[in-house]
């Protein structure tokens, strides 16, 4: 009797999962093009983009941008999460505007950043001009690109993380912080003895997600720079975007996209590894 009431769910499955991923396994193992049938090559699609110079520099490109972008962004979470439950005055308020970014659409924090850094009038670049600091020359510096596409991801998912962080530093008991200043520890002390590892898991499934969805990162870049200057800031997920629809070569594009997904499982597996080692270690 039950069957018939799951049959919907794994039809649902089915139709929007299983079968396109299938098909894009299938043709990652073919040769496809627009106006030529597909046909099977193996393996050769993967050994074409693991060769390919192209795809290594936008793999290093991905792996910079995710582990600094990432990391930072971790740092100034848990930092604002602490700050903001230690008794913040106008907590309410502030938290809203730390929340504000998240509900920005990717397209609107492009044009918006585009604005304030333009490299000749933007609001931002006339301030750090007027302080005599160095600007940002994004438009055809690379290195300036990767920063503002850094800057702009950490800007952008940065209330993910402190959201997390912050909900499980409320889940703390207060009782455990006063058994500590009994004991004599200091800040640092209890900070690295009670919030630190009470904290562990939440800050693990953080960076898991955080360095899942970064590393697809597709937006900010391509609305940013489209990959250049000469594919300079071209990130993983813009090298599969111009195989799929500027090369038109479709299998070479799955196969990117393949890759992309085993090297996320592959995190993801580390990461819930290292999480069932916190959690375990604080049962006992």
């Amino acid at each position: 009797m039950i069957l018939p009431l799951l049959a919907p769910v794994h039809i649902l499955i089915l139709s929007v999962i299983v079968l396109p991923s299938l098909y894009v396994v299938w043709l990652s193992l073919s040769t496809s093009t627009f106006g030529q049938a597909p046909s099977f090559v193996g393996l050769q699609n993967y050994v074409r983009v693991l060769a390919d110079p192209a795809f290594h520099s936008a793999l290093l490109n991905t792996v910079v941008l995710v582990v600094i972008a990432v990391h930072v962004e971790m740092a100034l979470g848990l930092g604002m999460a602490l700050l903001f439950a230690s008794g913040l005055p106008f907590r309410r308020f502030l938290i809203v505007a730390v929340l504000a970014p998240y509900a920005v659409s990717e397209v609107t924090a492009v044009v918006m950043w585009r604005f304030l850094f333009d490299p000749d009038a933007g609001p931002v670049t006339l301030a750090l001009r007027a302080f005599h600091l160095p600007t940002l020359d994004w438009s055809f510096e690379p290195s300036h690109a990767m920063t503002l596409i850094g800057l702009l991801t950490i800007w952008l998912h940065l209330p993910f993380t402190f959201i997390i962080i912050y909900a499980a530093r409320l889940a703390i008991p207060n009782e455990l912080y006063e058994a500590a200043r009994v004991d004599g520890a200091t800040r640092w002390q209890a900070f690295r003895r009670v919030t630190l590892p009470l904290l562990g898991p939440a800050i693990v499934i953080a960076l898991l997600f955080r360095y899942i969805f970064a590393f697809r990162l597709f937006s900010e870049a391509w609305l940013l720079t489209k990959g250049g200057p000469a594919r300079s800031t071209e990130v993983v997920a813009i090298y599969l975007y111009q195989e799929a629809f500027s090369f038109n070569a479709f299998g070479t594009a799955a196969a990117t996209a393949w890759i992309m997904v085993l090297a996320s499982l592959a995190l993801a597996a580390v990461y819930v590894l290292i999480l069932r080692g916190k959690v375990g270690a604080n049962a006992h």
